[in-house]
């Protein structure tokens, strides 16, 4: 594999003023004493920036921004009952978040991706990634995120919803790697699977480091006009939580 398709580079990269943030919770039953090992999941640790904090049961059951509360924590449990069963009877539970510079590599994410890895190894039981709106028992953690854990496409939501101008794709999950998630609107019923498989091109292609300017004029195979980028939004965003490329189908 050549360097510019290893999982873990940025071949396209080019510099934002945008921050990588990570945020990941990892419910269970954990020893006192912390033995991590991290190695055998391809991590050197947490990167700089990143912090990763304990929380009993009882603390962070009055803390606002429990993960298995609000409507969060609705969609979790519609989503996957067992695990998030057993995510709420957890006694404890880790933290992992921070942010970085928009980072050169993917490194960051490897070594985040090990830590919570190990964490599964010596107790974890449920792992919470708020950014796409995702619940995971410890095998389909595992079966994620083990191997190839680098691919985008596996750490970004891709969503449809039915509009009355069309239906809206957009994602969840850029903010990992520094870069704004994709909006599309107003697409044709017939588009909706093209549309979905641009922004994980799309979604690829900024994670890899590409960076999109106001005003980038975007080519479409088989439709005759192309689409103009449009910077979007802010962090405070609850559709994305955090800035978006907004685009228009074309008609």
């Amino acid at each position: 594999m050549s360097n510019d398709n290893a999982p873990w580079t940025r071949p396209y990269y080019w510099r934002s003023a945008s921050h990588a943030m990570l945020l990941y919770f990892v419910f269970g039953e954990f020893p006192k004493e912390l033995k991590l090992d991290v190695v055998r999941h391809g991590s050197t640790g947490l990167p700089a920036g990143i912090t990763m904090h304990r929380f009993d049961k009882h603390t962070l059951a009055h803390w606002e921004g429990h993960p298995l509360r609000g409507a969060l924590g609705e969609l979790l449990r519609n989503d996957d009952p067992e695990t998030f069963k057993v995510a709420r009877a957890a006694s404890q539970c880790f933290m992992l978040r921070g942010e970085l510079d928009d980072p050169e590599s993917l490194e960051y994410l490897r070594d985040t991706l090990g830590v919570i890895g190990a964490l599964l190894d010596v107790g974890g039981k449920a792992v919470v990634d708020p950014q796409m709106l995702a619940l995971f028992s410890p095998q389909a953690w595992r079966e994620h995120f083990a191997d190839g854990g680098a691919s985008p496409r596996e750490h970004v939501l891709i969503l449809a919803h039915d509009e009355d101008d069309g239906a809206w794709v957009r994602t969840r999950g850029l903010r990992k790697f520094a870069r704004p998630d994709i909006s599309i609107r107003g697409v044709p019923q017939t588009e909706v699977e093209r549309a979905g498989a641009l922004a994980m091109r799309l979604v690829e292609l900024q994670a890899r480091g590409m960076r999109f300017v106001d005003g980038t004029a975007l080519e479409i195979d088989g439709v005759a006009m192309g689409m103009t980028a449009h910077l979007a939004g802010s962090l405070e965003d609850p559709q994305f939580n955090n800035t978006h490329v907004e685009f228009a189908w074309p008609t």
